[in-house]
């Protein structure tokens, strides 16, 4: 069989991918696009193009939402990776094959536990009216499971899983001959990971801290069951435009509200995918 011939069949193998991305993805973006940039028909004036809604997008509690989705999904990503790199390397180093299984196993559920039981178990954990709330007394010490760190908090149980599970495979390709070759060039361990390890490490790190930015921007049903209005968010602004909770006929905004959102998913993985490119050829 000639290269000619293989070409129209691999064509034709990718066909139904194809044409599923484009119903489940170009279809929903071409209405958003749409949307973003016109009236509805039964707004004044009737269906027209318009800016307006991406101006007003960027105005006033939308642009409060924006802002405050960003830090928090900042703040809660950077801890995740903090926190989760020296667990995942007590893991990838730990001499117990079941707890290492075992924890990455678990890592793998928690990473993807969300929403509405989430929601419903720190409401029962550490809301007012909260098991460890009224033992510790945290509500005493200005603890609140519906402000910003509370969120950070609720954020973390499936940030910090995946942040070891995107870090495990970088840590398990550094090479035992490089810790070896700073020992007996006299190195600690100190300085074995601040010259060698991290460096290697720093383009799988980001890459580790732009996923968990994007993972936790996107994030909605956990915020939105847990109803904290103190704290604004861009995917729960979208759903009250949507359902018209607050004004009503704000679907086109809420789809201006959505590119906003795109773009800046966008920006992450523009960063994303050269980290991991980076990363993979140093770890080969």
């Amino acid at each position: 069989m000639t290269s000619k011939t293989k070409a129209p069949a691999g064509l034709l193998a990718a066909l139904p991918l194809v044409l599923f991305m484009l119903v489940a993805f170009g279809l929903p973006a071409a209405a958003m696009l749409t949307g973003a940039f016109s009236t509805s028909s039964d707004a004044p004036g009737g269906a027209r193009w318009t800016t307006a809604n991406l101006t007003d997008s960027l105005q006033g509690a939308y642009l409060t939402g924006l802002v405050s989705s960003v830090k928090l999904s900042a703040l809660s990503a950077l801890l995740a990776a903090v926190l989760g790199l020296p667990l995942a390397q007590a893991v990838v180093t730990s001499r117990h094959r079941a707890l290492r299984e075992g924890v990455l196993a678990a890592s793998g559920v928690l990473a993807n536990f969300g929403g509405v039981p989430l929601a419903f178990a720190f409401i029962a954990t550490l809301g007012n009216a909260g098991v460890l709330t009224e033992h510790l007394g945290l509500t005493g010490a200005g603890w609140s499971l519906y402000s910003f760190w509370g969120l950070v908090t609720v954020y973390l149980y499936f940030l910090l899983p995946l942040m070891v599970l995107a870090i495990t495979p970088a840590l398990e390709g550094l090479r035992t001959q490089w810790r070896e070759a700073a020992q007996n060039n006299g190195a600690t361990g100190f300085q074995y990971w601040r010259h060698v390890a991290l460096p290697v490490l720093a383009p799988s790190l980001l890459g580790g801290y732009v996923l968990l930015f994007g993972s936790a921007f996107a994030a909605y049903a956990t915020a939105a069951a847990l109803g904290s209005g103190s704290v604004p968010l861009i995917t729960v602004q979208i759903a009250d435009a949507l359902s018209g909770n607050v004004l009503v006929g704000q679907g086109n905004i809420a789809l201006a509200l959505s590119l906003d959102m795109v773009v800046v998913a966008g920006l992450v993985m523009a960063v994303y995918v050269p980290l991991q490119r980076r990363s993979a050829r140093w770890l080969d």
